[in-house]
């Protein structure tokens, strides 16, 4: 059993754009060898290099890391990469021994089908990828035996877009132990020339960066490398654990003596443009901000923060409004008014006065800020060199009015008519991104996601910054008649100060002498054609005497841009044209070996002797099916859920997701049939849930094998006066005196103030206390005739984000974040179970790792769920003892 595999909590190699470590378990002797420094595990990693060349801002970038086990056994070695969203990865190989396993790229559906092939034989370790706020991770692990050295090499491309008048390589830098070669070395090529180049790291003082860090550019060349040795990379002068953990980014501009610079290599070209110095045009701006129950606190407050100071920053000659919509909609004044210094102290008053309330009517705020751009235009209010946008802040999904998505895109659309751009937040993830990105993309604007945290009220102005100063409007780049073809996109209705705007394609004729370019476009106080002209023949010599650092750049920067150009319309595209977008964008990411949307990396391993295939995707920022993230933790390619979920199902089985750990923790109730068990019980919010153990029919009480669920669920909300009582066989409500009952074979919507209960027949029941806290009950029915087992019920929270911190109960008590730690993982006494040593609220306990079943997707199958599992009644991770909880009736 020495090779045998286990599944373990990811050994992490982590590599940040690409940093590598492992975890150690110190409790597990090593053996008596001796081991050189930077072992952990038995795991020694040796070397990790990220290698980025850059050639007129797209970046080719190699992370390859080198690992040896020097252990007496076969061990788990697990390779982490976390790069930027907006990259594409193009390879990855595995080499053991000298033997290596490539990567192909192929069809989504293709892979997904030998992927599956693969699971249903049990042949399978898996590839992850999944998102967080700028970066998605790419993980592999493999089984490696005694004294064998294994290498993973990973190879992502990307465009680095200019913001706030940089080009930015952002790299995570992660690794979990000492590293004894560890290097980041970046190659940085533009034929402009480079104005500046600098790069910091979040993680290591100025001093020590020095020695470690060399920069230097001039000319067309810049080169970054950070070279840490063993002793710089410790958290203190005897530790042995690393300090390097953080962000480590290199940032950099080119010359710009020139406002466009065109380049051609081998039939392709690509044209950069972003003047400088042009006067910035008048802004008319509409605030569209959603004042809804659900943005109270700390949302509300960032909100109005991050507004007082774009006040602030507004320029004498824009003009502005604020729209307030939650049920109904509130406007600051009935027109827009300039921005002089009278107005902004009143629109100062008014933003500090903004307070939440209500529902969420995103369709009529939106429609009155419209309307009220077009009737400022149209009425002369505003001047005739001004350009107009819109931006619209909500952190939730419309609840009132029109909510019909579809709908409110249709409206938008037609009361914009392509006059302005539109620009969508979105605050948080209790909402439907797709939707606001969507409806941004067809109105020539964009989406952002705002993150809860601490500097959401800096995202917001970030975003602001970005689209502060236009200097020019109705941009068109031009080129000549019957010379190009597979042009990239060439008309903007804005270029922003900071900005660049790129354009791509194939010359038709590659003999021609000379390739002319022009972009035409509406300034502060007239018109601009901007020209650039090529001479084909000084291309070609520049070409010869320069040591391009990738010769086919230009072509892949093409490929790159087409694809994220073609997956961004064919998110509004429907039936036939939606079917070629998807195509087109298919066969240039085969062609081009780019892990997007539409394709997966497949790889082939080794393991015990068998080939193990895994595959990696491409995550987005929509909407995630958590009931399908969670069945294998480490041994499928999955998309973290959202908001975490805690949940009873079963024989009562209690399961925990730890989202910062992305991964869960189970637990049993063992009680006699009849027992009522508090679940949750929020002093503040006024809300509780018990539930009450049935048993077998003529089950044994004393049987040790027995099984029990819940069969009774009461939910109450004090502040509403409102009991829900659901049993297998009805839904009964009081609100006050006032009962209504339901059945089971009902599909009903209930909704009053504050209030939504949606109940789908013979399946579940959605109940929902206004914005961020939900629950969902499933029915589970056996045979009426079966003769021991009778119908329960599962109990699923899957928001809780609105119950506050004094939240109780077996379930309530996990709502505030808690961290745990696990070690020793060794085989149990089940072999496909194994046993490892936990760490929880200061207790040390023995846990097996096993699967539950989530059934909210399918209540007759479910989905696995991976978890560490707690024996006797969850002793040692729950408060007080189970028994704690044991109440004497429902309510």
């Amino acid at each position: 059993m020495a090779s045998a595999w286990w599944p373990c909590l990811i050994l992490a190699l982590l590599s940040g754009l690409a940093a590598s470590g492992f975890l150690r378990s110190p409790s597990r002797p090593l053996g008596k060898r001796s081991l050189p420094e930077g072992v952990s595990n038995g795991i020694e990693v040796y070397s990790t290099k990220i290698s980025c060349k850059v050639t007129s801002r797209f970046a080719h970038n190699v992370v390859t890391t080198r690992a040896v086990n020097r252990a007496d056994t076969a061990k788990e070695v697990s390779f982490d990469v976390e790069l930027p969203k907006t990259a594409f990865i193009t390879n990855f190989t595995l080499t053991i021994d000298g033997v290596t396993y490539p990567g192909n790229v192929k069809e989504k559906e293709v892979a997904k089908k030998q992927y599956e092939k693969a699971v249903s034989q049990g042949k399978t370790a898996g590839l992850v990828k999944a998102s967080g706020r700028k970066l998605e991770k790419f993980t592999v692990s493999v089984n490696v035996a005694a004294g064998s050295k294994v290498t993973f090499e990973l190879t992502y491309e990307e465009l680095l877009k200019r913001h706030k008048g940089k080009y930015e390589m952002y790299l995570k830098v992660q690794p979990k132990q000492l590293v004894k070669h560890f290097e980041i070395e970046a190659d940085i090529y533009e034929p402009q020339g480079i104005s500046t180049l600098d790069a910091e790291a979040s993680f290591i003082t100025n001093d020590l960066l020095g020695s470690a860090l060399t920069k230097s550019f001039s000319g067309k060349k810049g080169r970054v490398s950070f070279k840490p040795s063993l002793d710089q990379q410790r958290s203190c002068p005897t530790c042995t654990d690393s300090l390097l953990n953080g962000d480590f980014i290199i940032t950099y501009d080119v010359n710009r003596e020139s406002p466009a610079n065109v380049q051609i290599v081998n039939g392709y070209f690509v044209h950069f443009f972003a003047p400088q110095g042009l006067p910035v045009v008048p802004k008319n701006v509409v605030f569209v901000i959603d004042v809804s129950g659900s943005m109270h606190g700390r949302k509300m407050e960032q909100t109005k923060d991050a507004l007082l100071k774009i006040l602030g920053d507004m320029k004498g000659e824009d003009y502005l409004n604020f729209i307030l919509f939650s049920g109904d909609v509130i406007t600051w004044k009935d027109d827009l008014v300039q921005a002089t210094p009278e107005n902004i102290e009143e629109a100062r008053i008014f933003v500090k006065n903004i307070h939440d309330r209500g529902l969420t009517n995103i369709n009529d705020g939106l429609l009155r800020g419209i309307s009220m751009l077009n009737r400022a235009r149209e009425e002369h209010r505003v001047p005739e060199r001004s350009t107009s946008i819109i931006i619209m802040l909500t952190d939730g999904d419309a609840n009132v009015g029109e909510s019909r998505p579809e709908k409110i895109q249709e409206n938008v659309r037609n009361a914009i008519g392509g006059k302005f751009p539109l620009y969508n937040l979105g605050f948080g993830n209790n909402l439907n991104y797709n939707f606001l990105e969507s409806m941004a993309l067809e109105n020539h604007g964009l989406a952002r996601r705002i993150y809860e945290d601490s500097d959401a009220n800096l995202q917001l102005q970030g975003f602001y910054e970005e689209v502060a100063n236009p200097l020019l409007t109705g941009v068109e780049v031009e080129y000549p008649e019957n010379a190009i073809q597979d042009l990239t996109q060439n008309a903007y209705q804005h270029f922003y100060d900071g900005s660049e705007i790129v354009v791509a394609g194939r010359l038709l004729d590659e003999d021609m002498n000379n390739f002319k370019a022009d972009v035409k476009g509406h300034g502060a106080t007239n018109d601009l054609t901007f020209t650039e002209e090529v001479d084909m023949k000084e291309m070609e010599k520049a070409l010869k005497e320069q040591d391009y650092i990738f010769g086919n750049y230009i072509e892949r920067l093409w490929a790159y841009l087409t694809i994220e150009q073609l997956l961004e319309k064919r998110k509004n595209a429907h039936g036939e044209e939606k079917e070629k977008l998807t195509a087109q964008a298919l066969d240039l990411s085969l062609k081009y070996h780019f892990v997007t949307p539409l394709t997966s990396m497949v790889v082939t391993k080794p393991e015990d002797n068998e080939d193990q295939t895994a595959i990696a995707d491409k995550p987005g920022e929509g909407p995630v099916d958590t009931e399908a993230a969670r069945s294998m933790a480490y041994l499928t390619s999955y998309q973290p859920p959202q908001n975490p979920y805690y949940y009873v199902d079963g024989d009562p089985h209690f399961i925990i997701q730890v989202p910062q750990k992305d991964d869960a923790i189970c637990f049993n109730i063992d009680e006699d049939p009849g027992t009522v068990l508090r679940l949750i019980q929020d002093p503040i919010t006024g809300l509780t849930v018990n539930g009450q153990i049935i048993g077998e029919k003529g089950g044994d009480s004393n049987s040790k094998t027995r099984k029990t669920y819940f069969g009774k669920l009461g939910i109450a909300n004090a502040h509403m006066d409102f009991r829900m009582e659901v049993t297998p066989e009805k839904i009964t409500l009081w609100n006050g005196a006032a009962q209504s009952t339901f059945t089971w074979l009902d599909t009903v919507t209930i909704t009053q103030d504050g209030l939504s209960v949606i109940i789908n027949r013979k399946k579940n029941m959605v109940i929902s206390f206004g914005d961020g806290v939900t629950f969902v009950v499933v029915l589970h029915q056996v045979w009426k005739k079966h003769p021991v087992h009778q119908d329960f019920l599962g109990f699923y929270v899957v928001d809780s984000h609105r119950m506050s911190a004094q939240t109780h109960g077996l379930l309530g008590q996990f709502f505030q974040p808690f961290d745990f730690k696990v070690s020793d993982i060794h085989p149990g006494s089940d072999p496909t179970k194994p046993d490892a040593m936990m760490v929880v609220k200061n207790h040390r306990l023995t846990v097996t790792r096993g699967s539950q079943k989530d059934y909210r997707k399918d209540v007759n199958v479910g989905t696995k769920v991976a978890c560490w599992f707690v024996h006797n009644n969850g002793q040692g991770l729950i408060d007080g003892v189970h028994s704690d909880y044991i109440i004497p009736d429902l309510f």
